[in-house]
Formats: structure tokens, C-alpha cells, sequence
């Protein structure tokens, strides 16, 4: 067996296995411009080629650019100076590229937020980011509104779904608020001249960890966004005389989110045309973009591709990606089957501005196909994998919690730099992964999610495989719940969502049967509870530890 010490990624990169086709294992130095030189670079070369696509409206890259101009402008003569944190509550929309680039143009930084948070956590990251100016949905003006009593915020700029659509409403006025579309009609297209030192200013303050505990603004620089940017050119490099100013990109995730935010600024910098749907869990407006107009490629996460096979998707001509949460072999082999389509995984925290891991085996180019691995890292990414039990390197084919570094990483945790890094700004993912002699990842658990049953551990990820095995479960999630009769141990119970056809068909005992068969005895569930439907964030991750917590609450009585 290899250690990760070897980098045995390294011989990944060549993917012709014969030196035809061949990644730089290393693409230093990276760029150190400001992140919105990707839109003004693109704007200068594809000035006329459309950006975005969105409700039947089309926007080339001239006319964002001069959107973005726009809004700097407005910015600053609103009070915005270089340093501030400027959020916004977008759904998908024009306006949240604009208002990311022009916040970049203004010097400041963006603080995205999610429009489906609710009002104490929207509080909570806004109070916390110190941010003055919001930048919102009409639908969520109340909410903002009100928030003005609890944080910084003295500025609200106020926007519509259809603001930026083939058909736009006119302009109301809104008592407290300033009007987007306003605010870029009566601004010219001359942003100020900031001195942006991109390896130490902010461009991004996202907040990360909803869904494992409290929320930390995660701080990324222009040099951080820019590196990860580049890993993903890098892995498109075999093909970009094809892609570049040429493709087209559906969006399919929310924009705020890492995942989303990321392939959108990479399609700026690459000139994609980006397709926009307001609400990512539309799936029918979703499936209807990639039927009619069939774009070159979709980001998706795991959750939408089992609902678009539900749907009958059928046979179509993208190229789709995933990422957020673990990308099962027999959802990458039935999608490839009922659609045409192969589904690339991938694998980042937002602590690294999206993307460590790439699956470079999902090329044509690679003989040997690794459906089911998160990848290899991206080059001058680092990779460790240390023992749970010694916090130490794990000895080669064992598992344990996979720790990263590399030029993408953040500065810290707002608003302390170095924060959340160990051990020379090493950075704890959080996952318990295994690596082969290939150099591929596997993820097998998180860490948190680990059950510890009389003493032995179970990896809950692989309880959930096993359940997926069953024709009947449709979701399917194991968490690990405390003993109350052992204290310090844990039982695994399993929460399920059966297809339709299977409803009042399958009962607990069908499931335990089939774990009993797969599993080691202590890793078998406890319980089963059928559930309608389970928990999930916005970009469709099962919320494990809400289901953790409700059964936490089950056994202290508050329920």
C-alpha cells in the first residue's frame, strides 16, 4: 500500500497513460490579479458572446460588464469603501453576478447569504460579518428590514426576481430602500480605481457549518478564488480549444453557495454562456433548460439527479457534475444508462474556496474508470490522511480524517487569519477517506457522523450503501444516536424514504435483514423509521445532525 507522503495522484495527471495527454503536475505561479479581471478580460475578447440566459433574457459580456461598471459605481458613491463586507440574499439570478462583481470592482467584499435562511440566522452571519449594506430579494425586505435593529446594516438595495427578464415590472419605490435597477441606470459605467492587493484582501466572506454547528465566515482572498479557478482550467485543459468561448453552462445549484458561486465565476472566466433558473429546486423549469436548450454541461447535486431520473429526464447531450455530498455508483451507472450522460464527482470546502479533488477518471482519455472516488488532488494541492485514534499520518491503506493544504486555502475564520488551520496551516476536512495505490479518495464517513457502538466504530456512509441496496429506499440516512442504557456508546438508526411504488410495501424487518446480510452485526441499525421525507439544506444534503438532534430530544423528553 501507498502513503499519501508518495503522491501517487501524481501519475493520474497523465491521462493517456502514454504521455499524449499530460497535466503539469504543478501551475505555479498563479495568477495574482483581482478576481473581477475574469469578467473584463472576457468581456474584452468575447465582448458580443452571450454571458447569461436567463427568464428568455439575454445578456452578452459587454453589456454585464458594464452592469458590473455600473453598480461599482453606485457603490461607492452609496459610502462603500474598500475593506467592507457588502451581503447579499439573491436567488439565481443577473443580479447576483452583478452585484459579485461590482462589489468585487467597489473593493469590498461579498458576504453571500441564503435567501432560504431564516431571520435569526440571516441575523447571525450579517451581524457577525459586520456588513452595513444588504443586497436583497423584495421578498425579503421585511426580514431585512427588521434586521436593521440587530446588526450594522444602513443600506438596503432592493431587487425583483424579474428585474433582469425579457419583461421586467416597473420600478416601485420602496420606502428604506434603494432600487437595483435604479441604482445601475443612474450610475456610470466607471468603477473606481481600488488598489486591490489580491493575496491579502478579501473577496469572498461565505459562512460555512450550518449544518454541523454554528455558522464561521470562512475568509477568501482574490489569490484564493483565483487559485481555484485555475485548478479548474487545469483540469479542463485537455479540451480547452473546444470550450473556451464556446460552451454552454447550466447552473443548477443555488448561486450563494461555494459550489454554485465557483462554476459561475469560472464560466465568467472561461466566457460560458450561464443558464440560470431562479430556484434550483424547480426541477421541472431545470429539466426543461436541458431538454430545449441542451447546454454543454450542468453542476447538480446528487439529490436533483435521482428527482430528474424520477421525472424521466430521458437521453440528453450534457455533461453534468456533482458535487456537496458523496455521488453514488449506482446513481453515476442508472443515470448513464436512462440518459446518455456520464456525471463527473468532485470534492472541496468552502475552507478552500470549493474544490481539493478532481475525478480526472471520468475522461475519455482514462482507460481505468474510478466511478464512486471524490479524485485525486489538484496540483500543489497536499493531502494527508491521519488516524483517528493517534492523530497521527495513518499508516498506509487505513483510513482516517483527510487534512489539506495548498494555494486556494483560506486566510481563516473571520475574523482571526489563521484560524481553523493546525499544524502548519494544514486544514481539517472533516471526512474519514481511504486512499488506493492510484492516488484516488474515497470518502467512507464524516467524522462527526461516526458511530461508536460498544467501542467499534461504524462508518454510518457505509450502513447508508448498504441501504440504498434495497429497491424500495429511495433516501436513506444513518445517524448516529446516543445509548442511553451505555453511556459513551452509540446505536445507528436509519431513516428511509421508500418510491412510491414501495410505499406500505417494505417493512422494518426488510431492511434489517438485508444489514444483517451486509453488515457486521454492531453496524446494523437499532431502529428503522419511514419517514414521507428527510431534512435536507439547500443544495440537497440530508441534514444528518437535525436528525441526530430530534432523536437527542426524543430521549431528554423535550419532543
Amino acid at each position: 500500500m501507498v502513503s499519501p507522503a508518495a503522491k501517487p495522484w501524481l501519475k493520474q495527471y497523465d491521462l493517456g497513460q502514454q504521455g499524449l495527454v499530460k497535466l503539469p503536475e504543478s501551475i505555479k505561479p498563479y495568477p495574482n490579479v483581482p478576481l473581477y479581471s475574469v469578467l473584463d478580460n472576457s468581456a474584452r475578447d468575447y465582448a458580443d458572446r452571450p454571458a447569461v440566459h436567463y427568464m428568455d433574457k439575454v445578456i452578452s459580456y459587454k453589456e454585464l460588464k458594464e452592469l458590473a461598471d455600473r453598480f461599482a459605481t453606485a457603490l461607492v458613491k452609496l459610502g462603500i469603501k474598500k475593506g467592507d463586507r457588502v451581503a447579499t440574499i439573491l436567488a439565481n439570478c443577473p443580479q447576483f453576478i452583478i452585484s459579485d462583481f461590482g462589489i468585487l470592482k467597489a473593493g469590498a467584499a461579498h458576504v453571500p447569504c441564503s435567501p432560504l435562511h431564516k431571520e435569526n440566522e440571516l441575523i447571525s452571519e450579517i451581524s457577525e460579518s459586520g456588513a452595513e449594506t444588504v443586497i436583497c430579494m423584495d421578498t425579503m425586505l421585511e426580514v431585512v428590514t427588521k434586521m436593521q435593529d440587530y446588526t450594522k446594516v444602513t443600506r438596503i438595495i432592493v431587487t425583483s426576481v424579474a428585474d433582469y427578464s425579457i419583461q421586467p415590472e416597473s420600478l416601485k419605490h420602496v420606502p428604506g430602500a434603494h432600487q437595483f435597477r435604479d441604482l445601475i441606470d443612474k450610475s456610470a459605467p466607471e468603477p473606481p480605481k481600488v488598489d486591490i492587493d489580491p493575496g491579502k484582501d478579501l473577496a469572498e466572506l461565505i459562512f460555512t457549518g450550518g449544518t454541523t454547528g454554528i455558522p464561521k465566515g470562512v475568509m477568501l482572498t482574490h489569490n484564493s478564488r483565483m487559485a481555484n479557478l485555475s485548478h479548474m482550467a487545469w483540469a479542463f485543459s485537455p479540451m480547452e480549444s473546444l470550450l473556451k468561448g464556446k460552451i454552454s453552462w447550466l447552473i443548477g445549484v443555488p448561486l450563494y453557495h461555494q459550489f454554485g458561486m465557483t462554476y459561475t465565476q469560472f464560466c465568467i472566466f472561461w466566457a460560458f454562456e450561464v443558464y440560470l433558473v431562479a430556484d434550483p429546486r424547480d426541477l421541472k423549469t431545470l429539466m426543461k433548460v436541458i431538454k430545449e436548450n441542451e447546454p454543454t454541461g450542468a453542476s447538480c447535486v446528487p439529490t436533483q439527479y435521482a428527482k430528474l431520473l424520477e421525472m424521466g429526464l430521458g437521453q440528453v447531450k450534457t455533461g453534468f457534475v456533482s458535487s456537496t455530498a458523496p455521488l453514488r455508483k449506482d446513481m453515476i451507472d442508472k443515470f448513464k444508462e436512462e440518459t446518455g450522460a456520464s456525471i463527473g464527482d468532485s470534492y472541496g470546502a468552502s475552507e478552500m474556496g470549493g474544490g481539493t479533488h478532481a475525478n480526472l477518471s471520468i475522461s475519455d482519455l482514462c482507460a481505468v474508470k474510478k466511478f464512486g472516488a471524490i479524485g485525486v488532488p489538484m496540483p500543489d494541492v497536499e493531502a494527508r490522511i491521519i488516524d483517528l485514534e493517534t492523530g497521527k499520518d495513518a499508516e498506509p491503506g487505513k483510513e482516517g480524517e483527510l487534512w489539506v493544504r495548498g494555494p486556494q486555502i483560506m486566510q481563516g475564520y473571520w475574523p482571526t487569519p489563521g484560524s481553523g488551520l493546525v499544524e502548519d496551516g494544514w486544514l481539517p476536512m472533516g471526512d474519514v477517506v481511504r486512499m488506493d495505490d492510484d492516488g484516488y479518495f474515497y470518502i467512507t464517513d464524516r467524522v462527526k457522523d461516526m458511530a461508536n457502538v460498544s467501542g467499534m466504530k461504524v462508518y454510518t456512509i457505509l450502513v447508508e450503501k448498504v441501504l440504498y441496496e434495497h429497491p424500495g429506499v429511495e433516501l436513506a440516512a444513518a445517524v448516529a444516536v446516543p445509548d442511553k442504557d451505555r453511556p459513551g456508546s452509540d446505536r445507528v438508526k436509519a431513516f428511509i424514504v421508500l418510491r412510491e411504488a414501495y410505499k406500505n410495501k417494505v417493512k422494518e424487518e426488510d431492511i434489517l435483514a438485508l444489514c444483517k446480510e451486509k453488515l457486521a452485526s454492531y453496524s446494523v441499525p437499532k431502529f428503522v423509521e419511514f419517514r414521507e421525507e428527510l431534512p435536507v439544506s439547500p443544495v440537497g444534503k440530508i441534514l444528518k445532525r437535525q436528525l441526530r438532534d430530534e432523536e437527542i430530544a426524543k430521549q431528554e423528553g423535550k419532543n
